[in-house]
């Protein structure tokens, strides 16, 4: 089967895009070691590139995380977040991470044809959960709308109650009247 121009050269799952991203200091980012991967470049190469373009990743394109940062984005990417033993099978330099903005430029500075087309659908991605945050901040509306209706009702429902609880609730001492005739003072006096 031979490519035709319509036809793209990289198709990536979003699902696995998806699994990508980590919301690290408040941000959705990707780790540049999963962002190389999507690139089909080294990380080493990554981040040359990154590093002779600097200007282009301003702090809200890209930043390096902390240690402790690094080791909770790594136990949450693996289960197994134990470097392995032996020369080059560990990161010598704490991760970068790329926000939404900062994968595209990444795509650009690689100047790849793969990193390119890649990079369409990780933005696609990065869109799709940016809508589904949207939803589901509207559906916390609504759900905060209903509570406090809901609230108001079980006023209305609790004094309703309180309202037939009197009403079945026997007087205390009702005044006690004399059975019988009971002459009126005009008649008694006359």
């Amino acid at each position: 089967m031979t490519k035709t121009a319509a036809q793209p050269l990289a198709v990536v799952p979003l699902e696995r895009i998806e699994r990508a991203i980590l919301l690290i200091r408040g941000h959705k980012v990707m780790l540049d070691s999963d962002l190389a991967g999507l690139y089909g470049v080294t990380v080493k190469r990554l981040n040359e590139q990154v590093k002779r373009n600097r200007d282009r990743f301003p702090e809200d394109f890209m930043f390096q995380l902390t240690q402790e940062e690094a080791l909770e984005a790594l136990a949450l990417r693996s289960q197994d977040a134990t470097l392995k033993k032996g020369r080059g099978r560990h990161r010598k330099y704490l991760p970068h991470v790329f926000t939404e903005h900062g994968a595209l430029m990444a795509a650009n500075v690689l100047n790849s044809k793969r990193a390119t087309e890649v990079s369409v659908f990780v933005i696609r991605t990065f869109v799709r959960l940016r809508h589904v945050l949207a939803s589901h901040k509207e559906l916390a509306v609504k759900f905060a709308e209903l509570e406090h209706k809901v609230g108001k009702h079980d006023e209305a429902i609790r004094s309703i109650v309180a309202a037939i609880r009197d009403l079945m609730a026997e007087p205390d001492d009702p005044p006690k009247e004399r059975l019988g005739f009971k002459p009126s003072k005009a008649r008694a006096k006359g």
